[in-house]
């Protein structure tokens, strides 16, 4: 069926009388501004949106070839600083320009939180044995005074106080132990450990890995579900924005210029005391998780390998980590864990997002975890029976 162009011609009857065209006056000029303002703005979109790829299409629009079109904007106003950041940041910038001191006097500083005894201390006594003077040992025990069966561990507790799973008392207590092996010049490494840590080499190799490494291990990661920045609250403005807000397992092992700027910081600890506990606001933030890794991000993000070194079993989904007992204790078992080299975080929104990044050390990859957590007291007699004839370097 063939269809004319125009209207269908037939007889003088059938034919249509048109009425003659509108009379459209011209586009005034106001009109030809606006269509060309919108034009030059729909290019400017354009080219952001899909910016071109080839150094001859770049210098269509410069002879210096290709730049990003964020460059040809304003640069976008940063936000007045208070003056508690201020004075902050000279301080923090003023401990981190400080070059580390190593000697051969050099310590790291094994700082152990718990509640009272510490039921694998023997296994830590073979550990440090043959290696006096490379260590200091400090317990912050928040139940009991512990009794001790270690020669290491005599007279190595300090002054605590009670600690309240979820509130600013842990991150108290953290402070208090730092602040206590801090007093020590010598000592130059950091590493937080609980009641139920194990190491996972022997003491020369791990001397050597936290001495030598160029950053700190304190876990840290952006999660926007509701354990992570659901838990934000906007009363830590303007010091703590959301987009710097972290999350993190407590056990960390920094060198001696991190824990000297965590010890000097009030502003953002104050933050996380007044606004970061478990219950405020309809929110279950949870300081000791939270604190640190939001401290760091802001002041010194590319100081931290943002993951911790103590391996933890998340795999139950619970609001503790899996507990290991004695039918699990086995070589394979630690053989698996030291051969962890990705590290692996997953947000706690509806997308289960997995972030993952290697576990570089000097640049070097390398295994993940140094320690490992939670071995109930029972697995004792295992582990010193395994770590008698294990092989690890």
């Amino acid at each position: 069926m063939k269809f004319e162009k125009g209207w269908r011609l037939g007889s003088m009857g059938d034919m249509h009388i048109l009425p003659g065209s509108r009379h459209r006056p011209p586009i005034k000029k106001p009109m030809w501004v606006i269509v060309l303002v919108l034009l030059v703005c729909i290019f400017l979109i354009c080219t952001y949106m899909y910016p071109p790829q080839s150094s001859s299409a770049c210098y269509i629009f410069s002879s210096r070839g290709c730049k990003p079109f964020a460059d040809w904007l304003p640069p976008v106003p940063v936000r007045e600083y208070t003056d508690g950041e201020i004075a902050s940041r000279v301080v923090i910038k003023d401990i981190l320009s400080s070059p580390p001191v190593l000697s051969g006097k050099s310590k790291i500083a094994f700082m152990f939180l718990s509640p009272g005894t510490l039921p694998l201390e023997r296994l830590w006594d073979s550990f440090f044995q043959g290696h006096e003077g490379k260590f200091s040992v400090y317990v912050h025990a928040s139940k009991h005074k512990p009794f001790h069966v270690s020669r290491y561990f005599v007279n190595r507790d300090i002054r605590s106080d009670q600690v309240i799973w979820g509130k600013i008392s842990m991150v108290d207590a953290e402070r208090r132990i730092l602040a206590n092996a801090l007093q020590d010049p010598d000592n130059q490494h950091f590493v937080l450990l609980s009641d139920s840590c194990v190491p996972l080499y022997h003491f020369d190799y791990i001397y050597t890995y936290l001495m030598h490494t160029n950053l700190s291990y304190v876990d840290c990661f952006k999660d926007p579900g509701p354990h992570g920045n659901g838990r934000y609250s906007e009363h830590m403005l303007p010091e703590v924005e959301v987009k710097d807000f972290r999350k993190g397992a407590q056990w960390f092992s920094m060198k001696r210029q991190h824990a000297v700027i965590v010890m000097a910081d009030y502003l953002y600890y104050s933050k996380f005391r007044a606004y970061c506990q478990p219950g405020f606001e309809g929110r279950n933030c949870i300081a000791d998780e939270h604190y640190l890794p939001t401290f760091f991000q802001i002041v010194d993000p590319g100081g931290i390998a943002n993951w911790s070194l103590t391996h933890v079993d998340w795999s139950e989904r619970k609001w503790h980590p899996k507990s290991y007992r004695v039918e699990d204790i086995t070589y394979q078992l630690l053989k698996n864990i030291t051969s962890v080299d990705v590290s692996l975080h997953v947000t706690s929104d509806e997308k289960k997002e997995v972030q993952s990044w290697p576990c570089l050390w000097n640049g070097m990859q390398k295994p993940c975890y140094l320690f490992a957590r939670k071995f109930t007291p029972e697995t004792l007699d295992t582990l010193l029976l395994i770590f008698s004839n294990y092989s690890a370097p």
